[in-house]
């Protein structure tokens, strides 16, 4: 004697869970690489307004020069994670140590006198350097292996 499924229920959520599951799944990636477009294209069209502005000014700031260096970063950040399909978090951290760094510059050359601004600035910029160091370490130490391999060039 067969059995009937008393219930369709589960039947029908497992038909309509095999549809809708893929459309969800292209939304979520479509809507993933247009946002990673977008943080690209802002990035290298921030990056040529700054270099432009500078070839109009005829001179470079060490300033101009860092900010030129984050917006790599952050384009070989979007690189990587195409690569990769891993963000990496240390470039972040870079990315940071270079905008505190920047700022202290740009602090220190308004003739500011010493005080405890440059200090906190120079603290955050050393803990940072401190969470690329663990970071680095916990990722050789404690990472699968697979993530390794595939940032061990970076």
């Amino acid at each position: 004697m067969v059995e009937e499924n008393p219930d369709p229920r589960p039947q029908a959520v497992r038909k309509m869970r095999q549809i809708v599951d893929p459309l969800g799944y292209f939304a979520s990636e479509g809507f993933h690489l247009l946002g990673l477009f977008a943080i690209l294209a802002v990035t290298v069209f921030a990056g040529a307004q700054a270099f432009f502005r500078m070839a109009e000014r005829g001179v470079a700031s060490i300033e101009d020069l860092l900010l030129l260096f984050i917006y790599l970063e952050i384009g070989s950040m979007v690189g990587i994670y195409f690569r990769t399909n891993h963000m990496p978090v240390r470039f972040l951290l870079y990315v940071g140590i270079t905008a505190l760094t920047r700022h202290m510059i740009g602090y220190v050359q308004k003739d500011a006198p010493p005080d405890a601004g440059i200090l906190i600035l120079a603290s955050a910029t050393l803990i940072l350097a401190l969470a690329v160091l663990v970071v680095r370490y916990s990722s050789a130490a404690f990472g699968s292996g697979e993530a390794n391999r595939e940032t061990k060039a970076d």
